[in-house]
């Protein structure tokens, strides 16, 4: 930003210049009208172009600037969709390692209640004299 203000206030001074420089010189110059006039032309086509030449150059930065912005833009939703995408991949192997967990425990708390079933069977069956 102050990049963009110092170009516009350096483009206003050096028009300022250019046009006190001109009537400076139109005041001191033993010249004829004709030659005045066309000294005046000069310098204003000469202020022209150069601002001409300022305007493009402002331009040219401008437009860097935009492509910067949309290579870190871009730069950073890719930095974003990997971080979602391996936070995903993680998810994933917890939940899957979660529903390991619980069918192991599933299948150990069958067992021991089969194991309890057959234990009580055993006990509660009476033994012939």
């Amino acid at each position: 930003m102050a990049d963009r203000e110092c170009g516009v206030s350096g483009l206003g001074l050096f028009l300022a210049g250019l046009g006190i420089g001109a009537v400076i010189g139109v005041l001191y110059a033993p010249k004829a009208g004709k030659e005045t006039r066309e000294d005046l032309l000069n310098g204003a086509r000469e202020a022209k172009d150069k601002a001409a030449d300022l305007v493009e150059q402002g331009r040219q930065k401008a437009a860097e600037l935009v492509e910067e912005g949309r290579r870190q833009a871009k730069e950073s939703m890719d930095k974003g969709r990997e971080y979602y995408d391996k936070g995903r991949t993680q998810w994933a192997q917890y939940v899957e390692k979660g529903k390991g967990l619980i069918n192991e425990q599933q299948a150990k708390a069958g067992a021991a209640v089969e194991a309890a079933k057959d234990a009580y069977v055993n006990t509660t069956v009476e033994k012939p004299v």
